[in-house]
């Protein structure tokens, strides 16, 4: 099985990735050009043809998002792209923003077109620091070369210019409203929905809010139109995805794999994952990032990396992270290591998360140590619950995902760790 490289083509040809000579040299602004000759609904319908679902782990369609947006009265609008990849297992933004940032450039570009839209915002993680001075300049390239600033491509009123925003390490700032409150200066912190975004967003005004990825596969969808792009994936996703392979898996790194394609393919084909590290049994995988579920080898027998058939099997794909571990991984050690993440990047807004997350560590920390007993069986599946259904957030909604599909899948395990 080898990659099908639609995203990825120009990464690694470039010698300078913010290079605008070298990016339209490969067939970069190729989509912008286009996309100005034709009707703006036919933009849209693009759009929605192709069953782009969100790339940064909610999965919802843009179509529907920019619909949404686009058929809002009220102005002005806001194009912000998320770039705020905080999630652990989680790096293929990280390829794009470094190697082909004028490719997300060209995404926001043309829903700047699309909306009417003269401002976009691009908010970065701080821990990126060397990739923000790659994309500014790509920003600054772009600007020189007319592509952004005010009568781009010779068009009046075609005005439109992109503000990076430097994130400063918060988890939480990639949940959308948290990140528009960043970007507004104010504590990152999540809103409560509704309003929606896209009816009030950045600064009270309609915003489209979509990941690197997700931007990044618009001017892929312009040039071969989106029925061709929904053809490569499957009818309920179209495309292809960046999947995140890292653990006890030979061939770490970042693979563009077409949706639909077999799971055990991406995990053993030579030229991807290659098969575990360790030459052991797999043991468990980790799908979508920490507040993703655990898929176990007797559940995921001829299933494919599709969007409809993780969730048929009570997975996701999340932000594309596969994290992989073999059967010497205790599963109780591996979640009490997930909990302390949460513990740490709670933001504190709600009680259930602030205090559940604490509260679900030290539970798993009884059961490591052997002082568990049957009443902390029944108050950690309480607890996966109330937390689930009374945080704020989807934060504090996913952190004990990963541990109801571990409890669900090995019980056993976490009775045998019993006092």
């Amino acid at each position: 099985m080898a990659e099908k490289r639609i995203l990825l083509k120009r990464v690694g040809k470039m010698t300078d990735p913010a290079s605008v000579e070298e990016y339209e040299a490969l067939g970069g602004f190729a989509s912008i050009k286009k996309a100005v000759q034709m009707e703006k609904e036919e933009i849209l319908q693009q759009v929605d043809d192709a069953m782009l679902r969100g790339r940064g782990g909610a999965a919802y369609p843009a179509g529907r998002k920019w619909n949404h947006l686009y058929y809002n009265d009220t102005w002005p609008k806001f194009i912000v792209c998320n770039a705020d990849e905080g999630e652990p297992g989680t790096f293929k933004d990280k390829v794009l923003l470094s190697k082909d940032p004028l490719a997300i450039i060209e995404g926001m570009l043309i829903a700047g077109y699309l909306f009417g839209s003269h401002e976009g915002f691009i908010y970065i993680r701080g821990e990126y620091h060397e990739i923000q001075q790659v994309f500014l300049k790509a920003i600054e390239n772009a600007t020189k070369a007319g592509y952004l600033g005010e009568k781009i491509l010779g068009i009046e009123g075609f005005d439109y210019t992109i503000t990076m925003v430097s994130g400063a390490g918060a988890y939480v700032c990639g949940e959308n409203s948290a990140l528009l409150n960043s970007v507004e200066g104010k504590t990152g912190r999540p809103r409560i929905k509704p309003p929606h975004l896209a009816d009030v967003g950045l600064f009270k005004k309609p915003t489209l809010v979509n990941n690197v990825e997700s931007f990044a596969c618009i001017p892929v969808i312009m040039e071969m139109g989106g029925l061709a792009f929904r053809e490569i994936g499957t009818e309920d996703g179209g495309g292809t995805k960046l999947v995140c392979l890292s653990g006890h898996v030979k061939n770490r790194g970042v693979y563009e794999v077409p949706l639909g394609t077999p799971l055990q393919e991406i995990l053993y084909s030579e030229e991807l994952g290659g098969g575990l590290s360790t030459g052991r049994p797999l043991g468990f995988i980790h799908f979508g990032g920490q507040s993703g579920p655990l898929g176990f080898p007797e559940k995921m027998e001829g299933m494919l990396y599709s969007y409809q058939d993780l969730w048929d099997h009570g997975l996701a794909i999340g932000s594309g992270a596969i994290v992989v571990m073999d059967d010497s991984v205790n599963v109780v050690d591996y979640l009490e290591n997930v909990m302390g993440f949460f513990v740490h990047e709670s933001c504190g807004k709600c009680t259930p998360c602030r205090l559940g997350t604490l509260r679900l560590r030290e539970l798993l920390q009884r059961f490591q140590k052997g002082y568990a007993k049957a009443e902390d069986m029944q108050r950690l599946e309480s607890m996966l619950t109330h937390i689930t259904n009374l945080s704020a957030c989807g934060l504090g909604q996913s952190v004990s995902v990963s541990v109801k599909s571990g409890l669900g899948n090995r019980r056993q395990v976490f009775e045998a760790m019993m006092g």
